[in-house]
């Protein structure tokens, strides 16, 4: 049974950080892209950082970089998105998800195989 467990969500003030990690079990981790999508209110799900199967090709929602770092480490099974100098529109779930290399365009969530639950991101203003 596969399982990405995400954790590191909360409430910050703008301008603050956050580290958002992902764990997975039950799937051969570095046969996966990981992604981190999320969904604000009354918004859809969008893709804010992906990263390849061995963490050597990392890519951006304009809206986040140079602000979000994504990292993974396959012997821990994790990925890990670090958020700063966060904005009141970052609010959102955020979710990390598993996909298999081509399979589908990494942008749109159904090329996406496994989720997690998410984790809540509110930044006050």
């Amino acid at each position: 049974q596969v399982q990405l467990v995400e954790s590191g969500g909360g409430l910050v003030q703008a301008g603050g950080s956050l580290r958002l990690s992902c764990v997975a079990s039950g799937l051969i981790f570095e046969d996966y892209g990981m992604g981190w999508f999320r969904q604000g209110p009354g918004k859809e799900r969008e893709l804010v950082a992906y990263t390849n199967v061995m963490g050597t090709v990392t890519d951006y929602a304009d809206s986040v970089k140079d602000r979000f770092t994504l990292s993974r480490d396959n012997a821990k099974n994790t990925v890990e998105l670090r958020a700063n100098m966060l904005k009141p529109e970052d609010t959102a779930v955020y979710y990390c998800a598993a996909r298999k290399p081509g399979n589908g365009n990494l942008w749109t969530a159904n090329a996406y195989s496994f989720w997690g639950q998410g984790t809540q991101v509110t930044v006050s203003s």
